[in-house]
């Protein structure tokens, strides 16, 4: 006898939120997308496609959307959350009431609340008064038009429900996309959201024109930020180590499909902060996070030079070349 068909909401029609979608309906699960725009929502249950980001790529039948929250969520075995993290304490507030009492909630977003330096899977657990066994996070280096293209990719899985790992592993497992399972929410939470700074800071010492060598200490360096700040906070060193970690971290730091890398980039040619943001034309949530992802180092007391220097470059307290200065002007120290 075959299992019945997994139902999940996929909240929103972003580049990343459809390419989950789509590799969930791959995997055999029927979706709905929740869609701002009436226009969007109308051409992926007509046409099958995304024409805000992805026109050239073919939908499967077995994904619609709708612009009803309600209608998007009436039987859904999983929520899957792709905004901005700094929107969805707001929006999931209105959201809450419609999410089943056995739906499982996957936390797609990179980034950590500013005015509470919460991560998501943390901010959806107050707001919606589910426990933390029922929210899962998804993390890796998964850059959605290569997702959308079905290139290989892998991503983890991280819920400490393992049951509940597991069952969603399943349910967007497909022959271009594998997932790994780990109980490690918070290790895969702040890879996911300190990368992103790291990724700025890369970009831009790419956008100023320093080299290769430049781009490896900050990848490098930036692991070590990354490991030291999860660590302090109760994550397991390994997972650093991993796709949620190393892998993510790469990615973004390298690829010109990478948007916080592509933001630095503009910023490292002399573009302003709001110049970059009109160029990337999306969320960067390594610009949203820096500052909080700082306050967080520091409320640990954890030492993270680069992110420092990323957030005073973000808030026009320093120049790109006094922010060069800076970090190879530290005192010199063991590496370990």
């Amino acid at each position: 006898m075959s299992q019945p068909r997994a139902r999940a909401a996929v909240f929103s029609a972003g580049s990343w939120g459809t390419a989950v979608a789509k590799i969930m309906a791959d995997a055999g699960s029927d979706v709905m997308v929740h869609a701002r725009r009436g226009e969007i929502a109308e051409a992926i249950n007509t046409r099958h496609l995304n024409p805000a980001y992805f026109p050239d790529v073919d939908l499967p039948v077995s994904l619609a959307a709708t612009t009803d929250p309600a209608a998007a969520l009436d039987g859904a075995d999983y929520l899957v959350l792709s905004i901005p993290a700094q929107t969805l304490r707001a929006n999931l507030a209105v959201w809450a009431p419609d999410i089943g009492p056995d739906t499982v909630i996957v936390s797609l977003m990179k980034g950590i609340e500013r005015d509470t330096g919460l991560r998501a899977s943390q901010v959806i657990a107050e707001v919606t008064g589910v426990s933390e066994d029922r929210v899962a996070v998804l993390s890796g280096p998964n850059l959605a038009r290569e997702i959308m293209d079905g290139r290989p990719a892998a991503a983890t899985v991280a819920c400490p429900d393992e049951d509940a790992a597991r069952r969603f592993q399943t349910a967007c497992h497909t022959r271009y996309f594998r997932p790994y399972t780990s109980t490690d929410v918070i290790g895969c939470k702040l890879g996911g959201a300190v990368k992103n700074v790291i990724a700025l800071a890369v970009g831009t010492a790419s956008g100023m024109g320093l080299g290769d060598n430049a781009v490896a200490l900050l990848i490098t360096r930036g692991l070590a930020e990354i490991t030291r700040l999860a660590t302090a906070m109760g994550a397991h060193p390994a997972t650093l180590a991993g796709l949620s970690g190393l892998g993510d971290l790469v990615a973004s730091c390298t690829s010109p499909l990478a948007r916080n890398r592509t933001f630095g980039v503009h910023l490292g040619h002399g573009l302003s902060v709001e110049e970059a943001m009109a160029a990337t034309r999306q969320t960067t949530e390594g610009v949203k996070s820096a500052e909080a992802v700082l306050d967080l180092a520091r409320a640990h007391d954890v030492e993270m030079p680069i992110t420092e220097v990323i957030s005073a470059l973000l808030n026009d307290e320093v120049t790109l070349d006094e922010a060069a200065a800076e970090l190879m002007q530290r005192p010199p120290r063991p590496e370990r």
